[in-house]
């Protein structure tokens, strides 16, 4: 499989358990940590595959599923079960990943876009 880069993943929303305001009962919390990350791994996998690259640049685009006020690190905070997901997809290592972080539109249901380029 060819992979044009960079390459676009569309995350699902992560589930309310996952926000640093959220305070719900530590199984609950790990449960909801372990499935976010595998569906981000399934879906990086599906759009990406392995990266051959020991970095990669990652841009993130958060769409809320509706208007209300959300700050930036509350989200980014919120996706950290997804990046790992993304890390264990592409094979590099997390703390090889230059980020950046953008607020779009929201849509219906929410969804974390992402662009990855080999870096």
């Amino acid at each position: 499989m060819t992979v044009a880069f960079p390459c676009r993943i569309e995350l699902p929303w992560p589930p309310k358990e996952l926000s640093p305001n959220a305070r719900p009962h530590r199984m609950v919390l790990a449960k909801r940590k372990r499935e976010y990350r595998a569906d981000c791994a399934w879906l990086a996998k599906a759009a990406c595959g392995k990266l051959n690259a020991q970095r990669a640049e990652l841009r993130f685009t958060f769409r809320p599923p509706d208007r209300k006020g959300r700050d930036k690190d509350n989200m980014i905070a919120s996706i950290k079960a997804g990046i790992d997901g993304l890390a264990d997809a592409l094979g590099v290592d997390d703390r090889r990943f230059e980020m950046d972080f953008e607020i779009g539109e929201p849509v219906k249901n929410g969804a974390v876009i992402v662009e990855v380029t080999p870096a």
